[in-house]
């Protein structure tokens, strides 16, 4: 059958999974996770009622280029909150895990927590690798509104230019 290789080439040439777009809306979830070490429960709608959240996914806790993305998360946090905006960071990696990174790599500033299969399946972050049993995500940033709706996409494994971007798409929504 020609029809066979067709069906391949077409399979292979189109993206594994692509970014939710913006004007999408943002799947809202309830997960655990941790600030500075203490256990704290992420449910998207609660935070969406103060405000724009950057949900952004990196791909494990303890490596370096999650470890320098979450200290410049860290050091920007002034200028999120100055935006009205709440970070989280999400990863497959356990909460026990999180927990430490919370405390070591994000200094306490905001809150790290564990995305499921549902959560990375929603947001279409799998890198399709696994790590431990659990999904590697995506280094994918989202800025979502208050209405729910994604504002801004950065999706990039390139942990460089990351912050300033999804700091620069919540000034501009508060404009």
């Amino acid at each position: 059958m020609r029809l066979l290789p067709i069906i391949a080439a077409v399979a292979i040439a189109a993206p594994a999974c692509a970014a939710l777009a913006p004007g999408a809306q943002a799947p809202d979830f309830t997960t655990r996770g941790a600030v500075a070490g203490k256990v704290v429960n992420v449910h998207l709608a609660d935070l969406l009622k103060k405000g724009p959240v950057v949900l952004y996914f990196f791909p494990a806790a303890f490596t370096g280029g999650c470890n320098a993305e979450a200290h410049a998360f860290a050091e920007a946090m002034p200028a999120f909150r100055k935006a009205g905006a709440t970070v989280i960071g999400m990863s497959a990696d356990d909460v026990p895990t999180l927990q430490r990174f919370s405390s070591e790599k994000c200094a306490g500033k905001f809150a790290v927590a564990s995305a499921g299969p549902k959560v990375i399946a929603g947001y279409n972050v799998s890198l399709g690798k696994q790590m431990a049993g659990r999904d590697i995500t995506k280094r994918t940033s989202y800025v979502i509104g208050r209405n729910g709706r994604i504002a801004f996409v950065h999706d990039n494994m390139d942990a460089s230019g990351h912050v300033e971007e999804t700091l620069a798409a919540v000034q501009k929504l508060k404009s």
